[in-house]
Parts: structure tokens; C-alpha cells; sequence
């Protein structure tokens, strides 16, 4: 099918697949590989440059930048005659009350990017189709890396990209979606984070999209994988995760630690240690990494200090909000053999606790 959906387990290699995907094209193929964090776009053009490098029609994107590129700058003058967008304003937000160019606009011609979905979305129908002809004109495929990412006006842009002639193939993790290219927005807020499974689901049913699942990871250990599972209960309906590292280490899987033995485990196992914030960490004094900021990265080993809702979901199974599930999920899934999570008292947990070996 044309339009299609990769949604994939953490570890799946989903950028490599694009990577591959475009080596593998013709040379006359014109392709735009779109995602929304920086860091994302520096890998895609690095792994791009060495493993397609004589693909000279295959092009990196951020989000921001081709809706910028190919919907505000073009045809801004559709919505308002003679205006140009001169810059792009990332942290400024219009007044409240703002109307008409000021709301997409600041003084200096600058697009503000918490309007920008909005603007780019309202283009489409004033252009009267002249915006998805050049897109059509311009490109063959369009690919979305890290599609969790998305939200507020951007789900209404996919949903007019999958009804152009482009070839859309969008690749992502729903389980980890810690980051929104507009997070205060209210727009398509029941499809926000780890909800646009839903939105994908839709679609499907509607006969838009093919959604494909992924659910290799190469990454974590068959323990760490399985406990990932957990993570999000069976409504979700997410499928279950196969592991392909064999690797056996001597301590493989996810594992309790008390507080007081936090220490010796670090000298033990030198994890790399993840919080959500700094109020998570408090009484440990650690190098500490942000669940979102790790979000991408491979650690051979994790140790994990866990907020209250983190700690009740060991403890008793209590279910997690889809943000804060999304959050513990990256967090676990950034190991390769195991995970340690920093909790006094186990109550109904049936993880190994890890002591230090007896002097």
C-alpha cells in the first residue's frame, strides 16, 4: 500500500529501516525524510550519508522546516495578500485575543511555531489544491521518522498527505511518546502521546493507511523486553515483543536495588543512571540522565530512580497515565542486559532484589 504506518518496539532499528529502505531506491527517486527533534535529524543524515550517499534526490527534513519550506512560505499570500513569512519564532506565543495575520505572525514577519501546524493546515484548503500539486511535484515519497512526535494541527496535515498521490510511509514507537511538537495545544487532544495509536487505528478501518507492526527489538534482553510488555496493560492491544539479543552477561533482566545499596551496585555494574527529573532523584547523588533526554540512546546497563507512579506500577500493578507509562517505558527500554530500579519496599513485586555479594 502506499500509505503505511511501521510502528515498532524500542530497539527495531526503525531509522536504519528508512536508511535502508532509501539505499535501496532508484537514483531518480525523490524522497524527503521528515522528523521532528534535531539529534533525529543529524542521525538520518549521517546514516543517509553512509549508506545512501549516492542518493542525491533523497532529502532530510525537520517537521518545522518543511512546513515552513513547502506550506508557509509559498503560499502565505493565499490567506493574506502580500505577506511573507521572514523568520520563525519558536518560543513566541501571539496574544490571546489575536486575530487574523497576528495570529500566525509576530511584528517581524517571524511564524510563530506554536501557530505554525494551524497556519500550514488552513494553507492547504486556501491554496485550492495548488499546495499538494507542488508537493506532488516536488516529491515521489514522503517519509516520517519518530511519527509519535506529532500532534495538534500536524495529524490534519497527515490526513491531507493521505489523500495526495505522494507515497507516505511514516515510522514510529506510540509507547514512546515523551515529546509533541506542540504540547499546549488542545487541537486533536484525544490522539496526544501514546492515544495516536488510536488515530492510526482509525485511519485503517477508514482504509487510509496500513498499519504494520514491529515488534523485534535487537536491543534489550528477553527479562528487560518482556517487563516492557508490562508496561502498558492488554487494552492497548500493542503486540508482544520478541527479543534477538542472546547475550548473556551473568546479570540479565530487571532488578530491585534498596537505597543503601545503590552504591555498591554502581560499583559493581557502572549503569547509567535515569530519572525523570531532578525532584524524582532527590536523596541519590548521581550522574543522572532525564528519561527524555536518553530517549534514543542504547546503555549497556540502567539504574532507574523511580517517581511515586513508577513505584506503585512495581509495586502493585497500578497503571500509569499514558505520558508517565511512555516516560518509564523509554526509560527501561534504553538497556541492553539489565535494569535496576531503586525501591525500598517491594510490596507485591516479584523482582529479584540485588545485594552486594557478602565480604
Amino acid at each position: 500500500m502506499a500509505k503505511r504506518v511501521t510502528l515498532a518496539v524500542a530497539g527495531s532499528r526503525k531509522t536504519q529501516s528508512i536508511v535502508e529502505h532509501c539505499s535501496t531506491m532508484p537514483m531518480d527517486r525523490r524522497v524527503v525524510v521528515l522528523t521532528y527533534t534535531q539529534k533525529n535529524q543529524q542521525e538520518l543524515e549521517e546514516r543517509l550519508a553512509r549508506f545512501a550517499g549516492d542518493h542525491l534526490n533523497v532529502e532530510v527534513l525537520g517537521w518545522f522546516t518543511f512546513l515552513l519550506r513547502h506550506f508557509a512560505k509559498p503560499f502565505l499570500p493565499f490567506k493574506f495578500a502580500g505577506a511573507r513569512v521572514l523568520g520563525f519564532n519558536f518560543d513566541g506565543r501571539p496574544y490571546q485575543m489575536a486575530k487574523g495575520k497576528a495570529r500566525f505572525l509576530d511584528m517581524g514577519g517571524a511564524a510563530y511555531r506554536s501557530e505554525l501546524g494551524r497556519l500550514a493546515f488552513e494553507l492547504i484548503g486556501d491554496s485550492r489544491g495548488s499546495l499538494m500539486r507542488r508537493l506532488e511535484g516536488i516529491y515521489d515519497e514522503i517519509l516520517i521518522d519518530e511519527v509519535q512526535d506529532l500532534s495538534a494541527y500536524d495529524w490534519d496535515i497527515v490526513d491531507a498527505l493521505l489523500t495526495s498521490k505522494l507515497n507516505i510511509w511514516m515510522v514510529g514507537d506510540i509507547r514512546q511518546s515523551v515529546l509533541a511538537t506542540n504540547a499546549r495545544s488542545t487541537k486533536n487532544k484525544q490522539y496526544a502521546y501514546a492515544d495516536a495509536i488510536n488515530w492510526f487505528r482509525i485511519r485503517e478501518r477508514r482504509g487510509l493507511v496500513a498499519i504494520e507492526e514491529s515488534s523485534v527489538t535487537w536491543r534489550c534482553h528477553s527479562r528487560i523486553a518482556a517487563f516492557s510488555d508490562l508496561i502498558f496493560d492488554s487494552s492497548w492491544a500493542f503486540p508482544r515483543t520478541t527479543s534477538k539479543n542472546e547475550t548473556s552477561t551473568g546479570h540479565d533482566g530487571v532488578f530491585l536495588v534498596r537505597a543503601e545499596n545503590v552504591d555498591a551496585y554502581v560499583a559493581a555494574f557502572k549503569p547509567q543512571s535515569l530519572r525523570h527529573s531532578a525532584a524524582s532523584a532527590t536523596t541519590l547523588q548521581l550522574n543522572f540522565m532525564n528519561f527524555r533526554v536518553a530517549k534514543g540512546a542504547t546503555f549497556q546497563r540502567v539504574l532507574i530512580a523511580p517517581t511515586s507512579n513508577i513505584a506503585e506500577f512495581v509495586r502493585r500493578g497500578t497503571r500509569m497515565e499514558p505520558l508517565a507509562a511512555s516516560s518509564f517505558y523509554v526509560a527501561v527500554t534504553r538497556a541492553e542486559q539489565s535494569v535496576a530500579i531503586v525501591l525500598d519496599e517491594p510490596g507485591a513485586s516479584t523482582l529479584p532484589y540485588w545485594t552486594p555479594p557478602a565480604r
